[in-house]
């Protein structure tokens, strides 16, 4: 049973766990399992190239950010456990938890975080009701949004993303995926505001 579980190894899915997986000295996350299932095939980064994102080398293509992401998170945060090779296919809710099927296995999660590609091609059985044309994209693209309201579809289902009805801008989407990993924390904090900052020791 994992505590929380993201759906997605892109921008969003990445930046999600990289800040959850940042909380682990924090009394109320110590104890949380965390997973992410890391699929990319389908991720837009697969072609991006950044010259106008702030922090990034100019020339700094998506490729290296989705394998760079995956090393930093294992480096840092190896108590994320990264599912590797494995597709969501269903996506389930029973009383206390979710059961996410993929083409490989089963698992169960308190919390899921969706964060793949908006577009039309999504097919995770479960979230057919959620789904609406996507508000901040041009209607010939097709792209799409799960139904949300501040990144939560519903009682512990959150979408991160452009699939939560933002702009496909890196920066925009991996600010969403850091929203959704706050709003976790702060659960899971007893409700208290929560964010997750390291410093320079003086």
């Amino acid at each position: 049973m994992f505590d929380a579980l993201i759906v997605g190894g892109g921008a969003a899915g990445l930046s999600c766990a990289l800040v959850l997986g940042s909380a682990k000295d924090k009394p109320f996350a110590k104890d949380k399992r965390i997973g992410i299932i890391v699929h990319q095939k389908a991720s837009h980064l697969q072609d991006a190239l950044f010259n106008n994102v702030l922090g990034l080398t100019p020339g700094t293509t998506g490729i290296s950010i989705l394998e760079g992401g995956k090393l930093q998170l294992s480096t840092l945060y190896p108590h994320v456990e990264q599912i590797d090779k494995e597709k969501v296919l269903e996506v389930s809710k029973t009383k206390d938890y979710f059961t996410i099927k993929t083409n490989k296995n089963t698992y169960s999660s308190k919390i899921v975080v969706i964060a793949v590609g908006y577009t039309n091609l999504m097919r995770i059985t479960g979230l057919e009701q959620y789904i609406e044309p996507h508000p901040r994209a041009a209607i010939e693209k097709n792209r799409i949004w799960l139904k949300n309201t501040d990144h939560l579809i519903e009682d512990n289902l959150y979408v991160a993303g452009s699939l939560a009805g933002w702009r496909s801008q890196f920066a925009i989407t991996s600010g969403s995926g850091a929203h959704v990993a706050t709003d976790i924390l702060t659960l899971w904090n007893g409700g208290k505001h929560t964010k997750v900052h390291d410093k320079m020791s003086p």
